[in-house]
């Protein structure tokens, strides 16, 4: 009985409570003019508690290993080069994109152990984050950061089109950990993460991400040895 409670009682987001009260009273006052909508008005509160949890997760330990940022679907992986703004290596590395729908866990957390090294929003366009366009086009806040082993690793929040804020709670120079929470998006968006250069990734396009806990590379792999991993 303990753990079903813990599954459906998990915390909200503090982000989230000036939310929920604002559907609750929304709610209440739909309810005051015509009592049937009393019903609609309580299900999208009860939708709004359910975007804004923010549950536990059990992150791998061993180093090298570049965790799912974000709930969702892996919806592409491609070459691109990363956001300009980070003053990276102008070249293709693999981005691997995670799309989050507003039925997902909107928590991000940090992919990989090491520190921040560089910070920079840009504000943009709410194109639908599915679509490639938007990784250029919309609002997104880009992080780079180093691993302990001294590789770039950078990942971007880009809002979607019904997203209208992103959080990112890391300053400059900050010391961080694999599955430790950042910040969060709302309303349904996307998540780049940018593999250095010939490390391959571990999931697939259409494969289920899970924040803080799915593996979507090892840093300390070869191509073969990432190939031999992923037909296993």
């Amino acid at each position: 009985m303990h753990d079903v409670l813990k599954g459906v009682l998990v915390p909200i987001h503090r982000e989230g409570w000036r939310f929920i009260a604002i559907f609750f009273v929304v709610a209440l006052f739909l309810g005051w003019l015509w009592t049937p909508l009393l019903v609609p008005g309580f299900l999208l509160t009860a939708w709004c508690i359910y975007f804004f949890r923010d549950p536990d997760r059990i992150t791998p330990t061993r180093k090298d290993l570049v965790i799912s940022p974000a709930d969702g679907v892996v919806q592409m992986i491609e070459a691109a080069a990363p956001p300009a703004e980070l003053d990276m290596e102008n070249k293709p590395l693999t981005r691997v994109s995670v799309f989050m729908n507003v039925f997902n866990v909107h928590v991000n957390r940090i992919p990989v152990d090491g520190t921040i090294t560089r910070l920079s929003y840009r504000p943009g366009k709410f194109l639908n984050a599915s679509l490639d366009k938007a990784s250029v086009d919309n609002e997104r806040q880009s992080v780079c950061m180093k691993t302990s082993e001294g590789k770039d690793v950078a990942f971007v929040q880009i809002a979607g089109l019904v997203a209208r804020r992103i959080l990112c709670n890391l300053t400059d120079g900050q010391n961080v950990r694999a599955g430790e929470r950042f910040g969060m998006i709302r309303f349904g968006s996307r998540v780049d993460v940018y593999l250095p250069d010939g490390v391959m990734p571990q999931v697939c396009v259409g494969q289920l991400c899970v924040a803080g806990e799915t593996i979507l590379a090892d840093l300390s792999a070869t191509h073969e040895t990432a190939a031999e991993g992923m037909v296993r």
